[in-house]
């Protein structure tokens, strides 16, 4: 059994007790009982995020200890594809919103916004793109080679 499976078996344990401390103590208690496996849960979340957290936070520092860029879980096909889909799924209710209420500059606005989320995207996945410098290359006008 695995840590996952331990953990959901420890669980359901917990909301079997839950559920019989509730048959056995009347509707009275119900409130409470639910609080406090709620409490319980809370605790679980809470842990996991805090681990997860360090974990991050560790790779993070070996990343700045080795010097290299960090290997983005985000950058991946799917996301990116996943991305654009919602994009171009929202857009449609977004242009029938924007035109129906204020005609074409509804229009303009409501694609004037799906473009800069988009733009907004790209540039968090691709931090470089708009910001790079020209290379020095020979036979150009920025080269170091003087004639």
């Amino acid at each position: 059994m695995t840590g996952i499976d331990a953990r959901d078996t420890e669980l359901k344990k917990e909301l079997d007790a839950t559920l019989q401390a509730r048959r056995e103590l009347g509707e009275e208690y119900e409130s409470a009982l639910v609080d406090s496996f709620l409490a319980k849960i809370d605790q679980r979340i809470d842990g996991a995020v805090e681990r997860r957290v360090r974990r991050q936070v560790a790779e993070q520092q070996m990343v700045t200890a080795r010097g290299s860029r960090a290997p983005k879980s985000t950058d991946s096909w799917g996301e990116r594809f996943g991305f654009s889909v919602v994009s171009l799924v929202l857009a449609i209710p977004l242009s029938g919103i924007g035109a129906g209420i204020s005609g074409l500059p509804g229009l303009l606005v409501a694609w004037g916004g799906i473009v800069g989320v988009n733009v907004v995207q790209t540039v968090r996945l691709h931090p470089g793109l708009f910001s790079r410098r020209r290379e020095n290359r020979p036979g150009s006008q920025d080269s170091d080679w003087e004639d």
